[in-house]
C-alpha cells in the first residue's frame, strides 16, 4: 500500500470515528479534554470569534479562515495551527447531507510543547520577525494516524486519563518537527519577538474592555513602541486598535446570542462608551446592525 493509499485510509476512518460521536450535532465536547468535534451539512457564513492556541483537522470538507486581511483555507489534507489567542473569521467552504463537514480541534499545551523542546534538545535558528500567529500545515500520516488513536479513546473511557495525555504529546512532538516547529518555537521561548508579542495578545484578552495605551502594551511587552507596533502587525496582521477591537465585537455578539443581552447594554459590556459608535462597528464586521444580525443567526441556528 503506498503513502496515498494509507492517507486516505486513515482519513476515512477518522471520518467514521467521528461521525459516530457527534452523532448529528453541530458541536459535540469529548470526553478528552481540550478536544472538540464540530459537524456541519452546508456551507456557512462568515463567523467572527476568538481562535484559541489549537491545532485543527478536517476529516471531511473544506474551511476558510481569515485573520485580518490574510486566508487561510485547510481540508483533510491540511491542518491549521495557530499559537496564540486570536480575533478570527471562519466559514465551511464545502459540506453537504451527503458528505458533511467533519472537523476536530484540540487545544495546545504551550507549557507541554515548552518542555518537549528543552528535553528533546531541538535546534532551531533564530528569527528576527515575530512568527505570523496562524499558518497551514501539510497532515502527514504519522499525525493523522495519531489524531485517530486519539479519538479511538472515546471507545475507552477509562483509558483517556492514562493515555490521552501520552498521544498528544505525540503529536506536540510531530508538530515540532514538522515545518511548523519554528512557529511554536518562538512562541514559546524567553525573549524571542513572538513571545513578547503573545504576552501582549493574553493582555488583551483579558483586558479588552479596558483604554488601550499601545506605549503601555509595549512597555509590558518589553519592546519599544515602535518595535512593538511592527511585530504585533507580523503576528497577528492588526495594529493593536484593530485586535481590541475586533476581540470586543466578538465578544458583543457572543453576549447577545447566547444570554440575550440587548444591544445597549452590550455597549458598555464590552467597552464601548457610545452606542452609535458600537452599532457602526458592528455593522462594518458583521454586514448588519447588531439587533438584525442576532435575529439572522437566530434564524439560521433553528433551520
Amino acid at each position: 500500500m503506498n503513502d496515498t493509499e494509507n492517507d486516505a485510509n486513515f482519513s476515512n476512518k477518522l471520518v467514521n470515528v467521528l461521525e459516530k460521536w457527534v452523532n448529528g450535532a453541530l458541536e459535540y465536547e469529548t470526553a478528552i479534554p481540550g478536544v472538540k468535534i464540530s459537524r456541519w451539512t452546508h456551507p456557512t457564513p462568515p463567523t467572527s470569534y476568538t481562535h484559541k492556541p489549537s491545532i485543527c483537522l478536517i476529516a471531511q470538507g473544506k474551511k476558510q479562515v481569515l485573520l485580518g486581511e490574510d486566508s487561510y483555507i485547510y481540508d483533510s489534507n491540511h491542518f491549521l495551527i495557530s499559537s496564540v489567542n486570536l480575533p478570527i473569521t471562519a466559514n465551511i467552504m464545502e459540506a453537504s447531507d451527503e458528505h458533511p463537514y467533519l472537523g476536530l480541534i484540540m487545544e495546545l499545551d504551550l507549557q507541554e510543547i515548552s518542555q518537549l523542546i528543552v528535553e528533546s534538545e531541538f535546534s532551531f535558528h533564530p528569527v528576527k520577525e515575530a512568527q505570523k500567529g496562524i499558518a497551514v500545515g501539510t497532515l502527514s500520516e504519522s499525525l493523522l494516524d495519531a489524531f485517530y488513536r486519539l479519538m479511538q479513546l472515546l471507545d475507552e473511557p477509562e483509558s483517556i486519563k492514562i493515555l490521552a495525555p501520552v498521544i498528544k504529546r505525540e503529536i506536540f512532538y510531530r508538530l515540532l518537527m514538522s515545518e511548523q516547529g519554528q512557529r511554536l518555537n518562538q512562541t514559546v521561548t524567553n525573549g524571542s519577538h513572538s513571545h513578547q508579542i503573545s504576552k501582549a495578545i493574553d493582555w488583551l484578552k483579558n483586558n479588552f474592555v479596558k483604554p488601550l495605551s499601545v506605549g503601555d502594551l509595549a512597555s509590558y511587552s518589553g519592546m519599544s513602541k515602535s518595535a512593538f507596533y511592527t511585530h504585533f502587525r507580523s503576528m497577528t496582521s492588526m495594529t493593536p486598535l484593530q485586535f481590541q477591537k475586533k476581540l470586543r465585537l466578538s465578544e458583543a455578539r457572543r453576549l447577545m446570542l447566547t444570554e440575550n443581552l440587548d444591544a445597549m447594554a452590550t455597549t458598555f459590556k464590552v467597552g464601548y462608551e457610545s452606542p452609535s459608535q458600537f452599532s457602526r462597528e458592528y455593522s462594518r464586521l458583521f454586514g448588519a446592525p447588531p439587533s438584525k444580525d442576532i435575529k439572522a443567526l437566530r434564524e439560521a441556528n433553528m433551520a
